[in-house]
């Protein structure tokens, strides 16, 4: 579960993906939340619209019909592959759909039979319309598949999400036919190589990046968002930080060292004195994180990665180590911009800091 990005945060999710975008009318005050709840989001519905024309799909899709209010999505892609944001918070776009397929997104596992019409999409996804009449004649050009392909790879690398949090409509709602004319499997295996590569970043280059995460004033991604290009921390274990042996060497040991004790804006940093008690979890090392660990050290990161929207924890999180653990902290690498065997769950030091785990002997008892 994640809470929704902002309008800013969005516009700069989607740019740090290479795409174009226009902005309609007032999109990011433009929604339905006070018709029902936004959020938590769990993933992206892709849809078509059953129209054509550029101009007459965006307008519907913002301004919606009689029977539907608008908007109709948060974003529509047009067949050059450019996204027209017309919404920003709830969008009447998802309906009612199947509990357990919504359970499968948040688990990130294989979908099962949509059958039922009792859980409200409108608030746990993003919804992206593809202009495409859906008669299975109208073509889907190159370049409007990428975009869908970056829009929703954006969505997923800013909340920590994999290929699996994407879906079609047909397979969320009883009944829904959309997207027609390409198999949903074969987009999410385009998402899933694209989130194993850094994004291509913003067309314009007026990137600017902080260290924490955050979205800078100009409405570029930053660190966390666009994937880190940050040299001092591209890799949670590889790519010349160390490898295996980072995980190892723990927090104070020759692997904290590798690149000359670089800080996270990239200078060297002296290394302070520590106090009895430091206030974060020092890196217990990866070795530490295998089936049958458990103890405050591993309820303390749990609640952090529900903190930070990286819950995959479907009845809360067990006292011991397993794989709602590892699927939450993978959430959490991928949202720090890791990707491939950077992102496999196992906690590295880069990642572990970045999470700062109270430390169980600093905590207040009673």
């Amino acid at each position: 579960m994640a809470t929704p990005l902002t309008g800013s945060q969005l516009l700069a999710a989607l740019r740090a993906e290479g795409l174009v975008l226009h902005e309609v009318g007032d999109w990011r005050r433009h929604n339905r939340n006070t018709k029902g709840a936004w959020g938590p989001v769990n993933g992206v519905v892709v849809h078509h619209t059953a129209t054509e024309g550029t101009d007459a799909s965006v307008n519907l899709c913002y301004d919606g019909r009689p029977d539907l209010p608008g908007p109709l999505c948060h974003g529509v892609i047009d067949k050059a592959g450019e996204v027209h944001l017309v919404g920003n918070g709830r969008a009447n776009h998802a309906g009612l759909g199947d509990r357990f397929v919504l359970q499968a997104v948040i688990d990130e596992e294989e979908l099962p039979k949509d059958r039922l019409a009792d859980t409200d999409g409108n608030r746990h996804f993003y919804g992206f319309e593809c202009i495409n009449l859906g008669d299975g004649q109208d073509p889907w050009p190159e370049p409007q598949l990428l975009a869908i392909e970056k829009a929703a790879a954006a969505l997923c690398r800013a909340h920590g999400w994999g290929e699996r949090s994407v879906i079609g409509h047909l397979e969320w709602q009883p009944g829904k036919i959309d997207p027609h004319g390409f198999p949903m499997d074969t987009l999410r295996e385009r998402i899933k190589s694209r989130l194993s590569k850094a994004p291509e970043g913003p067309v314009t280059s007026q990137a600017a990046a902080t260290s924490d995460g955050s979205v800078a004033p100009d409405g570029s991604v930053t660190l966390a968002g666009a994937g880190g290009a940050d040299g001092a921390d591209r890799a949670d274990r590889g790519e010349g930080v160390g490898g295996e042996a980072d995980r190892a060497a723990g927090a104070g040991g020759a692997g904290g060292a590798c690149r000359g004790d670089v800080g996270d804006e990239g200078r060297p940093s002296a290394v302070p004195p520590m106090p009895q008690h430091p206030p974060y979890e020092p890196f217990p090392g990866g070795e530490f994180f295998h089936s049958g660990a458990g103890g405050p050290v591993i309820a303390a990161m749990a609640e952090r990665l529900i903190a930070e929207g990286c819950d995959h924890y479907r009845h809360g999180p067990a006292p011991d180590w397993n794989e709602a653990h590892r699927k939450s902290y993978a959430s959490w690498q991928r949202k720090l911009g890791f990707h491939g065997k950077d992102a496999d769950g196992i906690p590295g030091r880069v990642t572990w800091d970045r999470l700062r785990v109270p430390n169980a002997q600093s905590r207040p008892s009673g």
